[in-house]
């Protein structure tokens, strides 16, 4: 039954010798890749006007001098990120970037600040998805939990069932936005060039305004920076486009920053010339959809695409997130299973991770885009900054041709990223400072978990100069609750495995029964000698150890193997377990860790 389940959400398997089929031409790839970055426009343009609205109205036209820094930054990361594509084409982005230029330390800041990102993309984009959803239907705004929650377990089972139908089904949506934005900053513009918008409803640039200053411009230039989140995607995975990848990389990187570039600039524009105030209940962009077109058919259009995106934004999250793990994992900083590839020829468990971790955030900040969004912003320009320097310092050692011109772009872009990232510290601290408390607990994980792995492969690896002792025979134990099939069945198999060094144990008590039971094993004329252990305590567990602990000890003078062979009736039905005492479990769970003792279970399935 779960196997149909398991079939129907996720679908059949897939060969691996597919996995060539599963790559994304440049269409599908932009729209995936992109959707995060390109969604940002929801949502980028509302944080700078969030920031200037605690100054007032007069201060909207500051937005166009901060939206034109946005973008001279935009210039700089996609430049810079070009380059990146180039010179990793086997992906890997700010993380490999970083570890390979500034060493172990700084790029796994860069990775552990990118996984922590990408769970909050998910969530941002889930969280801003509903609010714009509520926006249109304020009925629901008292299940955005709920509905956020069920948005990502949407996009976790579509990514599950591989990433070239999720992106079949994705790219529509996406690409409908688009539309919908371009249409709505065609329309606007139209009606202010036709005066049909009131010219008193904003103020003209360059007036001065009081109360204005250099920290609060910083700050909202930081806030509209928002709207670069997710630019660095593309460039970790690379390994997801087809032949050749690293040029359709390229291009792809270099349309989402034109289209990215004209939506945000449009969307800025028309905010401040329609006057729009930034409102709790209400997004930026609906006020101007319904300042343009009234609450009919294009507004909804306008709502239903900016919603549909900034849910499925959360699919960069999905797509970069698990390559993102498999390089973590392969250099042994994570666990090894984000390396499995599942069904689907998807990295599964990176996809399940990432679900679950971004429905805790939702629910622990109760889906609030407006608390994530400067914690989410923080985690991206860390990387952007790392990064940048990375390429500098391979620039400068390395030297290639034409190797200043790129150094220029890249220490542009660094520059840039390290003063957003200060500005956020300096402006947001109340709200970006856990950053600085999760991401050493995260360096201090990775750096435990390579420890152990390197602990496990020094005490694996087969060395000539240290050979193991041999095994001269082996002593096997059997504990015994009965005089039944199951034990018969048991003491069967280790007559197979030795003739001799067997012993049955039963664990009696009180007197009478271990009486009885000698009596019974006696007359059954097994061959087998019987050891029977009194337990005035009513514990099986505590009795049969110390024996198990005295045969090993004798055992091992002798080169001998202590082997426990546990007998166990397996019922017809999973559901019968729970109406049967779990002794064999119980013993085998306390014995798995003895170091000198092998545990084996014989199984006596049972037909009705």
């Amino acid at each position: 039954m779960i196997s149909s389940i398991k079939r129907f959400f996720i679908g059949h398997p897939l060969k691996s010798t597919e996995l060539g089929e599963q790559k994304l031409n440049k269409k599908k790839a932009l729209a995936i890749l992109s959707s995060d970055a390109l969604s940002s426009v929801a949502y980028g343009p509302e944080q700078i006007l969030i920031v200037l609205v605690t100054i007032g109205a007069a201060a909207f036209w500051y937005s166009i001098p901060i939206a034109i820094g946005v973008l001279i930054l935009l210039a700089a990361l996609i430049l810079s990120y070009q380059q990146i594509i180039y010179a990793y084409p086997h992906g890997g982005g700010a993380y490999v970037v970083s570890k390979n230029n500034l060493g172990i330390n700084p790029g796994l800041i860069a990775g552990g600040s990118l996984l922590v990102d990408y769970i909050l993309t998910v969530a941002v984009s889930v969280s801003a998805g509903t609010d714009a959803l509520t926006s249109a239907f304020p009925i629901l705004r008292a299940h955005t939990v709920a509905i956020a929650i069920l948005f990502v377990l949407f996009i976790t089972v579509l990514n599950l069932r591989g990433i070239r139908e999720s992106a079949s089904i994705l790219a529509y949506p996406v690409y409908l936005f688009v539309v919908a934005i371009f249409i709505l900053i065609g329309v606007g513009l139209y009606n202010i060039v036709t005066g049909q918008v009131p010219a008193e409803l904003h103020t003209p640039i360059g007036a001065p305004v009081a109360g204005i200053s250099l920290f609060l411009l910083l700050r909202a230039f930081a806030s509209g920076s928002s709207a670069l989140t997710g630019v660095e995607a593309i460039s970790n995975a690379i390994p997801n486009f087809k032949d050749p990848a690293p040029n359709n990389a390229a291009k792809t990187l270099m349309a989402m920053g034109i289209l990215l570039a004209l939506l945000f600039s449009g969307i800025v524009f028309l905010a401040y010339y329609y006057g729009i105030s930034p409102r709790g209940d209400v997004t930026v962009v609906s006020q101007i959809a319904e300042k343009t077109f009234g609450r009919n058919f294009m507004y909804y259009f306008i709502q239903g695409t900016t919603a549909l995106i900034l849910t499925l934004a959360a699919n960069t999250g999905y797509s970069a997130f698990p390559l993102l793990a498999v390089n973590l994992a392969n250099d042994k900083f994570i666990p090894r299973m984000f390396t499995i590839r599942g069904d689907r020829l998807g990295y599964s468990n990176g996809i399940m991770a990432l679900g679950f971790a971004s429905i805790v955030l939702i629910i622990a900040f109760k889906g609030q885009t407006g608390h994530l969004i400067p914690l989410y912003a923080v985690g991206v320009f860390i990387p952007f900054t790392l990064s940048q320097t990375g390429m500098m310092v391979k620039w400068m050692r390395e030297k290639p041709q034409g190797w200043l011109s790129k150094f220029i772009i890249n220490t542009t872009g660094a520059l840039i990223s390290f003063i957003v990232m200060s500005i956020f510290f300096l402006t947001k601290f109340t709200q970006v400072w856990p950053v600085l408390i999760f991401l050493p607990l995260i360096i201090l994980t990775f750096h435990r978990i390579h420890k152990h792995y390197l602990a496990v492969a020094d005490q694996l690896r087969v060395s000539p100069s240290e050979p193991t002792m041999p095994i001269e025979g082996n002593v096997i134990i059997i504990p015994v609750a009965g005089i039944t099939r199951v034990v018969e069945n048991s003491l069967n198999y280790a007559k197979s495995l030795s003739a001799k060094n067997i012993i049955a144990v039963y664990v009696s008590f009180d007197r009478e029964d271990e009486k009885r039971f000698d009596e019974k094993w006696a007359n059954w004329n097994t061959g087998i000698r019987l050891v029977t252990l009194l337990s005035l305590h009513r514990s099986l567990i505590l009795p049969l150890t110390k024996f198990i602990d005295t045969i090993e000890h004798k055992a091992n003078e002798s080169n001998h193997q202590v082997t426990v062979l546990i007998p166990e009736f397996i019922p017809k039905k999973g559901w019968h377990n729970i109406l049967h005492n779990q002794s064999s479990l119980l013993i085998r769970a306390y014995l798995l860790y003895r170091r000198n003792v092998v545990i084996t279970t014989v199984p006596y399935h049972l037909k009705k």
